[in-house]
């Protein structure tokens, strides 16, 4: 009972901290959103995304409630050009810890995202990009990797559902062959289910949960064939992450439906 006590108490402190830093940062970006010009504001947003997520992840360590292992990623802190990060995704931590590492990452969000009080604010002023009108989202996230940015993109296009990973979307293909960019594979190992797809918010996990991300291969960007490139990222993706040291609960390395029959039915194909 202690224990579990204890774990409760420190999700939800790790839940007010965020909540708290996305407030204390989100109403004063949503000032100087319509004040600064994008050559000021976004490197601003940016930055200061990189370090609230740190200290976000530096208190998660402090109370015991994760660890975390993200320093094969400090390999790509000298890249001089654009680069699509492709990671797999399975939880609500993976671009918080992805992009706490770099100070320059244009992330595709969720366009309910935002409009979120908490995350709105800030991802306006760093100029992330909404994930829908398609065209526009491609002309934006094309534009960044042309300046040099680091594009975030989650292949699956939402939180992996069926694992090890949900079938990707052509997109990723799309924009590595418009921008001429390589895209880089990371693999995200965890042992929790933690805010994986379903997973309720204020459901608490066992603690310490543990994190990692390793590089995974580096695909050089595609000149003709979209689908079949998308198709070799997916493929490469699958198996790395099936095995992988780390699998949360209940993920089986093999899948249980195919992945055809899984585009048929998903809403998120």
């Amino acid at each position: 009972m202690l224990r579990r006590f204890s774990e409760y108490c420190r999700l939800y402190a790790g839940l007010g901290y965020l909540g708290l830093i996305c407030l204390l940062w989100g109403l004063p970006a949503i000032v100087l959103h319509p004040l600064l010009p994008a050559r000021w504001g976004h490197p601003l947003g940016r930055w200061a995304a990189m370090r609230g997520f740190q200290s976000y992840l530096i208190f998660l360590r402090c109370i015991g409630a994760c660890r975390f292992d993200l320093s094969e990623l400090d390999a790509l802190r000298d890249e001089k050009q654009g680069l699509i990060l492709a990671p797999n995704h399975p939880s609500l931590l993976d671009a918080v810890m992805v992009i706490s590492k770099f100070p320059d990452v244009a992330c595709i969000m969720k366009s309910g995202l935002m409009d979120n009080i908490f995350l709105g604010g800030g991802a306006r002023l760093a100029r992330y990009i909404r994930n829908d009108p398609p065209l526009s989202m491609i002309r934006q996230a094309t534009q960044a990797l042309e300046q040099g940015s680091f594009l975030l993109i989650f292949p699956e296009g939402t939180r992996t559902v069926l694992p090890p990973l949900n079938p990707c979307k052509p997109s990723i293909g799309l924009l590595a062959k418009r921008a001429q960019v390589p895209v880089q594979t990371l693999l995200i190992e965890t042992d929790t289910a933690f805010l994986g797809k379903g997973w309720p918010l204020f459901k608490c996990p066992p603690m310490p949960m543990t994190y990692r991300i390793r590089l995974g291969k580096r695909f050089s960007a595609p000149q003709a064939d979209v689908k079949g490139f998308t198709t070799e990222v997916e493929t490469y993706l699958r198996g790395a992450v099936a095995q992988a040291d780390m699998q949360p609960p209940n993920a089986s390395p093999i899948e249980a439906i195919p992945a055809l029959e899984f585009r048929e039915r998903s809403p998120y194909a």
